[in-house]
């Protein structure tokens, strides 16, 4: 990682806005607020005023870092088109992380996990991909309880990451959507 990196993390794949700042080599602020909805109003007057506290604007930053989940569908979907759009208006790279290697980043030999709905979560092991399994079949695991350390984790994983070979971030869904098509055929087109 270059020590000139100017990082922007954010997330809101949990029930919480949260951001931290990566300048140089280390994670200078975080920030989080609680929330159960609304992250898609409240992200970017957030990050514009952490910026602002922290004597930063947008063209400051030289990349960014995204939660990516596993969590929320509707949170993981606003922090993820975000990123991307600031990315392409920014002209800087933006690296999606998952909550799980986040804490991975945070616990190496643990295994760790997020709170799934239906009394499931989803783990992950160490040198393994992420999976849902159900809570009472779960092995001894580390789970995201501090929003601070995991946004500020995602900073630092971000910025260890390669920009160069570095996907575009896109939602980690393990399982598939709750929601179906429709299954009446569709409407005819009238021209």
């Amino acid at each position: 990682m270059p020590s000139d990196t100017t990082l922007l993390a954010f997330d809101t794949s949990a029930a919480h806005c949260a951001a931290a700042l990566f300048c140089g080599t280390r994670v200078v602020a975080t920030h989080v607020d609680d929330m159960a909805r609304g992250q898609a109003e409240h992200l970017m007057p957030m990050l514009e005023a952490f910026l602002a506290e922290h004597g930063k604007t947008w063209s400051d930053l030289t990349r960014l870092a995204v939660g990516v989940g596993p969590g929320n569908f509707t949170g993981i979907r606003i922090s993820v088109s975000a990123a991307r759009g600031l990315a392409l208006g920014l002209d800087v790279p933006a690296i999606g992380v998952s909550t799980l290697d986040a804490l991975q980043h945070l616990h190496p030999d643990a295994t760790t996990a997020v709170t799934a709905p239906r009394d499931m979560i989803y783990a992950q092991s160490p040198g393994s991909l992420p999976a849902l399994i159900a809570a009472k079949d779960a092995p001894q695991a580390v789970y995201a309880d501090d929003p601070h350390a995991l946004i500020g984790a995602m900073a630092e994983v971000a910025a260890d990451a390669d920009a160069d070979t570095a996907a575009r971030p896109k939602p980690l869904y393990i399982k598939p959507a709750d929601a179906a098509p429709a299954r009446d055929t569709a409407p005819v087109m009238l021209p």
